[in-house]
């Protein structure tokens, strides 16, 4: 499938997860900025399709990320980000979202294996409840050390700036 294939709009997208989950198929969810992918995102993409037969990311739109990293953020608008996730092997599925926190996309699109970094508490993640409530399973991922979208940020502004 075409990169931009795997970009679905989410209702169209619960249709046609509800029918994977009819087929027998594990759904994995997971949701983030991704503005500049990096080693750690993929790893952790790779690590988390190891859960489930099917991947699906959750991306936050343009103007969620403003909103939870400040204005001078993403660095890539959300349909190319869409698109750079969607090339990677282990994604299935991205889907945008552009409310404060995925709570609601969670209880839409019903995954039974929700996945976080290791940095999130499992108390502390959004889903955690739905998860318990609908026999699902929450999964963390321990980070690549010193991968992220910030120390590439830091690091060009220390080399060019």
């Amino acid at each position: 499938m075409r990169a931009k294939d795997k970009i679905i709009e989410r209702k169209k997208l619960a249709g046609i997860l509800a029918n994977l989950r009819e087929q027998g198929k594990k759904i994995v969810f997971t949701n983030g900025c991704f503005d500049l992918l990096h080693v750690g995102h993929v790893r952790y993409l790779n690590k988390a399709k190891q859960y489930g037969n099917v991947l699906v990311v959750a991306l936050n739109t343009d103007a969620s990320v403003r909103r939870l990293k400040g204005k001078t953020r993403p660095l890539v608008p959300q349909r190319e980000r869409a698109e750079i996730l969607g090339g990677l092997a282990a994604v299935d599925y991205v889907t945008f979202f552009q409310e404060e926190t995925p709570e609601a996309i969670i209880s839409e699109l019903k995954p039974q294996i929700l996945v976080k970094g290791a940095d999130y508490k499992i108390k502390d993640i959004v889903g955690n409840r739905f998860m318990k409530d609908h026999n699902g399973r929450v999964v963390r991922i321990p980070l690549a050390q010193g991968q992220s979208t910030s120390n590439i940020i830091k690091s060009i502004v220390k080399k060019y700036g």
